[in-house]
């Protein structure tokens, strides 16, 4: 069973490094993996071990609670943020005092008499120690906590902070005393010794720079959330529900499974559900980062945090809660941001031992300096300065922080990763096996060629609609939506042919459409048509009961407009792009062809698609599946990355690694430059965790300091470590602004590309009055029909005004037909 809990105390990755080990100590435990920037922990167990976890966790100096209970002493972000602002305001205003006093005269800064001379040593200590207790005072949460872990045999960064400021304060204590002994002893050349060594300042210094980087580290980690809270910020926290005759306001949390939603023009869909009256302009981009409003009716699913930009819908709501798409998405990407990479594995090694190293590394800096003679004050000042220079914050950060930002950046483009092993696996892919029906193509047929014979193509389409209205056939439905609104005549005495056709009388006469099978039944010669079986469409053909071939349409199961342009996409990436389907070999090439695609595998079984993708990662392949159906499924999993289409089935997406919530393949390549750009900054913060830290400490112990006379105060130090932390997420920070990628071609085969071109070049608009409109069907009707015609681009009716406006380049006389053959009179 999988535990999830929250995690307090924890300040840098030696202390989930410790968390981690103590959890996977308890009997029960398989696994544990701690976050430590969301502050969470994830426990694989046989059994329900909470209780020990807790207990193991709080032995170790820390504190946990089951995820979704309080933990103890757990402080808000924004709370956390104003705590150390007024940290950081008083000790600021303390030290600035006491940098006049001990540096000002080195500058030219008039300072009191009483301040200056041997005499005055002692009440110059004095003061510099009042002036530091303050931010000793303000500062006191890395004694209790560093202490603390350090009395836990579990030293953490706070550890290396805390006794290094109070190695220095306890050095100025104790010169204190020796200088009051030697001014009572008349020994001034000590007290003149001790007064310029006193090291105040470098204790109230190395806090509040320290304090100063925590909080700059801790606002800049905030924002690593965004796309997070972005996404909780999506739904509206009102709904509109019909409840009996009455249409009330409540809170969305208080939506039943069942209650009708109404959703008016501009609002926000509160809850999924499916369309039970009305129509809509959907704005999706929130889920699938898909600008392009996309056209729903009843029927239609909507989903939370959408936004109705143009219509009025009313819907049953389906999914609450927890349960909505939008809940699922936050979800998975909380989840995603707070698994590790294997990458992270060796940063959580080096953590584990890294403070306990560091603080050894002190000792001997110390230890060697003093028996080669030199002076304790020069020996303890560079040991002071590895403790504080050393940051192993930069080191545990270094990986959930890109992550983070990174899963957050890909739901934004609408690609849910589900757990940060796939974020990171992916950019090692160098082959995509594609689907066919459905991620390459639309899955749904449509008509291709409309061949005429003894009939015009007018004539030919009316016959054939009139024919397949009754039928289920894909076939059939292709050709009614090629029909649009257009009128057709209703067919009686329908009968189904089974395995050849259908048959019916249409306006008194008796036609026929079907297949080959059924033409060479009637007797009716066809003409060659063996050039579209080469193309991989599907000719179906029609005649009348006087055995006249009135012609023939072809459909096929089309690729999606972005098709060529994703597998470009991929090619420009040196990537080998396979077409895994089951089709025959023959309509599996012509689709490749189109797409661009020369390596493909055909006559596939549903169960043989995972040994394709086997067969591929034998000869050293590292393989990216991409599919939607139910048949991929174990293709999917046996990958070493699955992608599901997110339009597909449920099973897909649950199998899948990564999921593509606007069911677009142009997003794979997005996907894969992401994955990159993540595993680069991954390894950019490490790079730098790992270089800073082998400069940094030995350049603190005094390396340099023999050959070149240069030494590191603690002072520098300080400022060096929070300015490494703040590095790494700053850097990760980065990849909020990761670009879309968009293939040279989109704009001749994408939609939204061609739409956008279209508007821009020619932006014409056609004003028709139309006579008959009355109510919002009408309003709905006479669009559709106006749509249908070729060169529409939009078309939005005025029933008030009785006009509907047609933006595009559609021939006029055309649009007058549409409109007069669904009934209504055109005007002018």
């Amino acid at each position: 069973m999988t535990l999830r809990f929250t995690v307090t105390g924890m300040t840098c990755a030696a202390c989930s490094a410790r968390v981690e080990k103590v959890s996977r100590q308890v009997p029960g435990v398989e696994k544990a993996e701690v976050n430590l920037l969301a502050g969470t922990m994830v426990v694989t167990a046989g059994e329900d071990v909470s209780a020990e976890i807790i207990k193991a966790v709080q032995a170790a100096g820390y504190n946990a609670a089951i995820q979704g209970e309080k933990p103890k002493k757990s402080e808000p972000a924004n709370n956390l943020l104003a705590e150390m602002k007024t940290r950081i305001i008083g000790s600021f205003l303390c030290l600035a005092v006491l940098m006049y006093f001990t540096m000002g005269h080195m500058i030219g800064l008039p300072v009191p008499s009483w301040y200056h001379g041997t005499q005055n040593a002692l009440v110059a200590a004095l003061l510099q120690f009042f002036l530091t207790l303050p931010v000793i005072f303000l500062n006191r949460v890395y004694y209790s906590r560093g202490l603390k872990a350090l009395w836990h045999r579990s030293p953490n960064m706070d550890s290396l902070i805390a006794v290094g400021s109070l190695a220095a304060l306890i050095y100025g204590v104790a010169a204190l005393f020796r200088m009051a002994w030697a001014m009572g002893h008349g020994e001034w050349d000590i007290v003149t010794q001790y007064s310029e060594n006193l090291y105040f300042e470098s204790a109230a210094m190395i806090l509040t720079l320290i304090t100063l980087g925590k909080y700059l580290e801790t606002r800049a980690k905030g924002k690593t959330g965004d796309a997070i809270r972005a996404l909780m910020d999506l739904s509206p926290k009102t709904a509109s529900v019909r409840r009996g005759d009455t249409v009330q306001d409540i809170p969305v949390e208080q939506v039943q499974v069942g209650d009708t939603v109404i959703v008016r023009s501009g609002g926000s869909i509160p809850v999924d559900g499916t369309i039970i009256k009305g129509r809509a302009s959907i704005d999706q981009s929130a889920l699938t980062g898909e600008s392009v409003p996309v056209e729903k009716t009843v029927g239609d699913r909507v989903a939370a945090a959408t936004v109705n930009r143009e219509g009025y819908l009313e819907f049953r709501a389906d999914q609450v809660g927890e349960n909505t798409t939008l809940a699922q998405v936050i979800r998975m990407v909380e989840e995603a941001g707070g698994s590790k990479a294997p990458i992270a594995r060796l940063a959580d090694k080096i953590a584990g031992v890294f403070v306990p190293v560091v603080m050894a590394i002190a000792a001997i800096t110390f230890a060697v300096w003093m028996l080669l003679g030199y002076s304790l004050e020069f020996s303890l000042t560079n040991a002071i300065s590895v403790l504080v220079i050393s940051c192993p914050c930069a080191l545990g950060l270094a990986t959930p922080v890109a992550i983070m930002v990174g899963t957050g950046r890909g739901a934004q483009m609408g690609v849910l990763f589900k757990n940060a092993q796939a974020l990171e696996n992916l950019h090692r892919v160098d082959t995509v096996v594609l689907d066919k029906t459905g991620t390459l193509t639309t899955g749904c047929p449509a008509v291709t060629d409309i061949l005429p014979g003894r009939a015009g193509e007018r004539r030919l389409m009316q016959i054939a609609a009139a024919l397949e209205c009754r039928s289920e056939h894909p076939f059939a439905k292709a050709i009614l939506r090629s029909m649009g609104g257009n009128a057709y005549p209703q067919p009686t005495d329908f009968e189904t042919l089974p395995g050849r056709g259908v048959s019916a009388l249409v306006n008194g006469v008796r036609y026929y459409g079907g297949n080959e099978r059924l033409m060479k039944e009637l007797g009716i010669p066809l003409p060659d048509l063996s050039s579209l079986a080469k193309q991989g469409k599907t000719p179906l053909h029609f005649a009348s009961e006087s055995k006249e071939y009135l012609g023939s349409i072809a459909a096929a199961d089309i690729l999606k407009p972005d098709s060529k342009a994703a597998v470009e996409a991929l090619l420009a990436k040196h990537l080998d792009v396979v077409m895994l389907t089951g089709d025959n070999r023959q309509t599996a090439e012509a689709i490749a062809a189109e797409a661009g695609i020369t390596h493909v595998i055909s006559d596939v079984l549903p169960t043989d698609k995972a040994g394709a993708i086997q067969k591929l990662q034998a000869e050293g392949h590292k393989v990216l599946m991409v599919g939607d159906g139910i048949n991929d499924a174990p293709a999917l999993v046996t990958a070493d990355v699955g992608m599901a289409i997110g339009a597909g089935t449920d099973i897909a997406i649950e199998s899948a690694d990564v999921v593509l919530m606007n069911g677009s393949l142009s997003s794979v390549s997005s996907a894969v430059a992401l994955s990159k750009a993540t595993i680069r900054n991954i390894k950019q913060n490490l790079f730098w965790a790992f270089f800073y830290n082998c400069l940094g400490i030995p350049i603190a112990a005094g390396v340099l300091y023999l050959p070149f006379g240069m030494s590191l105060s603690p002072m520098l130090g300080a400022a060096a470590m929070s300015v490494s932390s703040v590095f790494v997420v700053t850097n990760a920070l980065r990849l909020r602004f990761f670009k879309q990628e968009q293939s040279p071609t989109c704009k001749e085969s994408c939609p939204k590309s061609e739409e956008i071109i279209i508007k821009e070049e020619t932006n014409m608009e056609t004003v028709i009055k139309v006579e008959g409109m009355m109510c919002g069907h009408c309003k709905a009707r006479v669009e559709k029909v106006c749509k249908a015609v070729p060169g529409t681009m939009d078309a939005v009716v005025d029933l008030e005004a009785k006009t509907v406006t047609v933006t595009g380049t559609a021939d006029v006389a055309a649009l007058k037909q549409a409109i007069t053959e669904a009934d209504y009179t055109v005007v002018e």
